[in-house]
């Protein structure tokens, strides 16, 4: 029997980037399948929690990325632009967000039609890897999504025509993704419990073998 199991991941978050190359791998390897569910980052959902943010936070945030990221050998750089957009000057986020929203209904797309990891993967390797600057611009989002099997020319007509559905989809996943046990990213819900962090997926695939996981 396929085991299944829920990922709350955000386009924004370094740590969703670090997990999602150990879930493909997984997926191919073995008989599992994800439910995929694409949610607003905390700084656009709630961005009052950062305002109470030691600003030690920040420095270890970013000194921890780039060791995770050496430790599993990948490239890392902070997204150029930043998919969130921030006021430096007053660590505030505006509502205006002229990225994030629509990349995050771009992931629901992907989703429903059955290539929400692979399409997650390429975009955040896309964002994150530092090999491109101005990933928003010219075909870089399109030519992701083709890597992915999609249509990016049909994606993108059902986010332009979709959007408030899909925003939609986006809030019930979060409300689904607080019931099942934590609000950040990246979080998986298998079996009642949840495993919030990139370094839970050990633990997650060790209870995954405890309910019979298989190879293909």
């Amino acid at each position: 029997m396929t085991l299944s199991y829920d990922l709350y991941w955000s386009f924004r978050s370094p740590y969703c980037y670090l997990i999602t190359h150990k879930l493909v791998e997984l997926q191919r390897d073995f008989d599992v399948e994800g439910r995929i569910c694409p949610v607003y980052p905390l700084a656009v959902r709630t961005p009052e929690f950062f305002e109470t943010r030691d600003p030690l936070w920040f420095s270890y945030l970013q000194l921890d990325i780039r060791r995770e990221a050496a430790f599993l050998g990948l490239p890392i750089r902070w997204p150029r632009p930043d998919p969130v957009k921030m006021d430096f000057a007053t660590r505030t986020y505006p509502k205006e967000q002229p990225y994030i929203h629509r990349l995050t209904q771009l992931g629901v797309a992907a989703a429903e039609r059955g290539r929400g990891l692979p399409y997650l993967d390429e975009v955040s390797r896309l964002i994150w890897r530092g090999e491109v600057d101005d990933w928003h611009d010219g075909d870089h989002l399109d030519a992701a999504a083709a890597r992915a099997g999609l249509d990016p020319v049909e994606i993108s007509a059902c986010v332009a025509a979709e959007s408030d559905r899909l925003h939609g989809v986006i809030e019930t996943s979060q409300i689904a993704q607080r019931d099942a046990g934590h609000y950040g990213v990246p979080m998986i819900a298998f079996g009642g419990e949840p495993f919030f962090g990139q370094d839970r997926f050990d633990q997650f695939k060790w209870r995954l073998m405890q309910q019979g996981l298989k190879p293909r």
